[in-house]
């Protein structure tokens, strides 16, 4: 009879532990909201912030391969991104 008991006990447990880690994410997330709205007050684009977070979380090779590969799809799109650069300003001669 003790063991049905033990079980019940065990799972409750385990439930108000996660409830506890849920109330600790909520509490997280609202401080990172509060963040990004400073970083909006500071005039920052926090859609691009949240860009920068995600890809400084990839390890460099990857995001080498990342780039490569959207690079490779861009020219086959007729979208390579030097040719949508614009030209540098040419370079004005020194009077000698």
């Amino acid at each position: 009879m003790t063991r049905p008991n033990f079980a019940s006990q065990q799972l409750k447990q385990l439930i108000e532990r996660i409830e506890r880690l849920e109330a600790e994410k909520a509490a997280i997330a609202g401080d990172i909201r509060e963040i990004y709205a400073e970083a909006k007050g500071h005039g920052f684009d926090t859609k691009i912030m949240r860009q920068a977070i995600r890809t400084r979380a990839i390890p460099k090779v990857e995001r080498d391969e990342q780039a490569a590969l959207l690079d490779l799809y861009l020219h086959a799109l007729g979208m390579d991104r030097e040719a949508e650069a614009p030209a540098p300003a040419p370079m004005l001669q020194a009077a000698e």
